[in-house]
């Protein structure tokens, strides 16, 4: 489980890229949102549910290749695309394309950090450019993402998210009893806390 942490806040992003160690720093992302080629249609392509992706029904073994193609990836309006300066190329994305696999904490209340490495070694401190969002999933559970760039999120895995929810806090939101998350001076509401019942 992955507990509050006594030191200094804005240490959590800090703490996850040390982590990585050097040899796997990487630059960031290319800008495929200023990228606008013609699109060339659907490739056997797919990112399931738990995050492995998959070429013409066949697992990608290599997580190098996985994190190459994952810098490329963009949601347009219509279809999750994989997108260079020459081509664009839509592939299926069965739930969020990214999974939150590891997540630091310092801090608590409106100082809180929280930081998370995605399973392509994404790293977003949780804040204005990196929202948290709460679902509803079919059973009715609840299922947090965190943005990590343009229109793309990483869902936290299960084990994370039952640590993310324990730190929840009950605050008024205009004028209604809400339950949720503090981080980086924001709210972030999971469920008006009359509905927690339902979770």
């Amino acid at each position: 489980m992955t507990e509050p942490s006594a030191s200094t806040p804005g240490n959590a992003l800090a703490r996850l890229t040390a982590a990585l160690g050097s040899d796997r720093a990487r630059k960031g992302p290319p800008p495929v949102e200023r990228w606008n080629p013609a699109y060339c249609g659907e490739i056997d392509m797919r990112i399931a549910a738990d995050g492995t992706w998959h070429y013409m029904g066949t697992p990608i073994n290599r997580p190098a290749l996985v994190r190459l193609f994952s810098t490329v990836l963009r949601k347009d309006p219509e279809r999750y695309v994989l997108v260079t300066p020459v081509e664009r190329v839509g592939i299926t994305v069965e739930d969020a394309p990214f999974l939150a696999v590891e997540m630091a904490v310092d801090g608590d209340g409106a100082s809180r950090q929280i930081a998370f490495r995605t399973n392509v070694d994404d790293l977003v401190q949780v804040g204005p450019a990196h929202p948290l969002r709460f679902e509803q999933d079919a059973s009715g559970g609840v299922k947090p993402s965190v943005k990590i760039r343009g229109d793309l999120w990483a869902r936290v895995t299960r084990s994370l998210a039952l640590d993310l929810v324990a730190l929840g806090e009950e605050r008024d939101v205009e004028g209604a009893a809400t339950f949720g998350v503090m981080a980086d001076g924001m709210f972030f509401p999971i469920a008006p806390v009359s509905a927690l019942d339902a979770f």
